[in-house]
């Protein structure tokens, strides 16, 4: 997470945004699962995914999107606000494998009542394997604007 709020006259297209790395656990996937009602045993029983023809149990899609949005909130700060999101599973994950989300500015502009938008694409991955592509739009302060 960072420190400092980010501004919207502070961001150019082409600007990445600060990756999130995460290393999802078992634990973590079986809680996820309760958390969200989700009892699709292929997140939480390794024989189950494994007759499923699974190595292993999954790592839930909307955990990896949650991770995508989780690394947008770090970087748009207290004062920025998620807009739209949508994304997409393409690929499967594995507990103990190393995921990085993140994104890259693809655009910018204000509204008629002077809000600070950022277009960004998103993507969460495994190595070069694209997991969650997708898009977020988010709402910047504005450094002539009070808090």
């Amino acid at each position: 997470m960072t420190d400092q709020q980010v501004f919207f006259e502070d961001v150019a297209v082409g600007e990445q945004i600060p990756a999130l790395t995460v290393t999802v656990d078992e634990t973590q996937l079986f809680f996820f699962s309760a958390a969200t009602y989700n009892g699709h045993r292929i997140h939480y029983d390794k024989q189950w995914a494994r007759e499923e023809g699974y190595d292993d149990v999954l790592v839930h899609g909307p955990l990896q999107a949650a991770l995508l949005a989780r690394a947008i909130g770090d970087w748009i700060g207290g004062r920025g606000r998620l807009v739209s999101f949508s994304v997409q599973n393409r690929a499967v994950a594995h507990p103990g494998e190393l995921l990085r989300f993140g994104g890259v500015v693809t655009g910018t502009r204000l509204t008629d009542g002077g809000a600070g938008l950022v277009d960004l694409d998103i993507v969460g991955r495994r190595e070069d394997t694209v997991l969650t592509p997708g898009t977020a739009t988010v709402q910047l302060p504005r450094r002539a604007t009070p808090s």
